[in-house]
């Protein structure tokens, strides 16, 4: 199949569609440079990952990624962070992050040599906001500016009060970083 592109003075006009389609995956958004959040990533949401150069991945829901993308990180050789915090299997999928899984989550996040990094569970509302808002209460945002964001991406059920009352309590203080390594956004 060829590709014919005719040209005006401005603009090109396509005449066949693309071969490659790069489409985001569900609640999809860059937090930070070289930092993202999702939902799990399906095939048809590859290619736009390549474009991002991902060095690591932070799986937050207890069950295990799709087979399809556990391939997709293989292939393309992205440190895969799970099972963040779960002491045993007996862990409830449904429960909340506990704070130690948080913790570890901020600690990965928080050492730009794990970056550009995703940061996604299932559907990338609740665990994965939990996460983002216990970060943006590290870089020092208003509690009032960590909810909106979170209930940014929780759908038209809205968001767990439980999520944000984790949050609100949440000892950021207990978070080692490296300044050696730290972001410029999280030293700010």
């Amino acid at each position: 199949m060829t590709r014919r592109r005719t040209k005006s003075r401005n603009s090109e006009l396509l005449t066949e569609a693309p071969t490659i389609r790069v489409v985001p995956p569900l609640n999809f958004c860059p937090v930070e440079k070289n930092l993202y959040r999702s939902g799990q990533p399906s095939a048809l949401n590859h290619s736009f990952l390549e474009q991002l150069h991902l060095k690591s991945i932070i799986w937050l829901a207890i069950e295990d990624p799709q087979d399809n993308f556990l391939k997709f990180i293989d292939d393309n050789h992205i440190n895969l962070f799970c099972n963040l915090g779960y002491d045993s299997v007996e862990s409830n999928s449904w429960d909340g992050l506990s704070e130690s899984s948080i913790k570890q989550a901020l600690e990965i996040i928080a050492d730009r040599r794990y970056h550009p990094l995703l940061v996604c569970c299932g559907m990338g509302r609740h665990r994965t906001g939990t996460v983002i808002g216990c970060l943006r209460k590290l870089q020092g945002w208003n509690f009032a500016s960590v909810s909106e964001e979170y209930r940014r991406f929780t759908g038209p059920k809205g968001g767990r009060i439980l999520v944000e009352l984790l949050i609100e309590a949440f000892d950021v203080s207990t978070i080692r970083i490296d300044k050696k390594y730290a972001p410029d956004w999280l030293l700010r």
